[in-house]
Formats: structure tokens, sequence, C-alpha cells
């Protein structure tokens, strides 16, 4: 009897050393550095496009806000993700980075082909990997 008790009270101990040691609260990220209040990049702004035959110019705009936002930008990094007019509507499409453009420049071009849908953003970005949130997504249809 007091052997099986034994067993029984070490079986309770492990089970609740098994349950502390391997429950958590979900998927861990990437470490974060801590984010001093306004030591962050602004978000480019008015992005919007000009096209031409073979090409398309980008161009948005940028504000250093003095309260939340002060860090001046050292460069925009420019994505785009393609799709045929016959992809599925809701497919997931993935964004590639297709250039970057120093400061104060605030315009690229790029090299469109007929027949696809483009969708673009900018990031604006700084020192130390320090970047912004994206630009709001543009959508350019090619026929």
């Amino acid at each position: 009897m007091k052997n099986k008790k034994a067993v029984i009270q070490a079986l309770l101990v492990l089970s609740c050393v098994f349950i502390l040691a391997f429950s958590g609260c979900g998927k861990k990220g990437l470490p974060l550095a801590p984010e001093i209040k306004g030591q962050k990049i602004a978000t480019p702004v008015d992005l919007k496009y000009i096209t031409g035959d073979k090409e398309i110019i980008l161009s948005w705009n940028h504000e250093v806000d003095n309260k939340t936002a002060f860090v001046k930008p050292k460069a925009f990094e420019i994505f785009m993700a393609k799709k045929t007019f016959d992809a599925c509507v809701g497919c997931p499409f993935e964004f590639t980075t297709i250039g970057v453009v120093s400061m104060p420049s605030m315009e690229f071009f790029a090299k469109i082909e007929k027949g696809f849908k483009y969708y673009f953003r900018v990031q604006a970005t700084g020192d130390d990997d320090m970047r912004s949130e994206y630009s709001k997504t543009i959508l350019f249809e090619s026929k």
C-alpha cells in the first residue's frame, strides 16, 4: 500500500512538473528592442504613380514628426508584388524588394510588362536597421 501511494505521488509530482515545464502562452516572436518615445521613423505617405510606356514612376512624401517619429530616414526601400489577371482573387502574393533610394530622393522608376497587376509599397529605413511601417499599398494594372 505504501509503495502504491508513493508511486501515485511521484506520478502527480512529475505530471505537475511536465505541465509547468511545457506550458506557454503561444508562439514567441523575435525579441524587440525597447521603443523610446519618438525614436522611430515615420511612415512614407502619399504613394502614387505616373505611367510611361514600359515603366512606372513611383513617388511619395515623408515628414518627420517631432513628437512621435523624429528620426530622419537614410533611404527608402521599394517593394513590389506581381500577379497575372488570371490569378485567383484573394490568393496570397509576396512582396520583394526591387530597389532602394537614398534621401533626399523620393522617386523610383520600375519596369512593367503588359498583362500584370502590380502592387507597390515603400518603407523608410535608417541607421541600425531601423525601419518604418510600410506605406499604403497601391495597385497598378497594366493591360
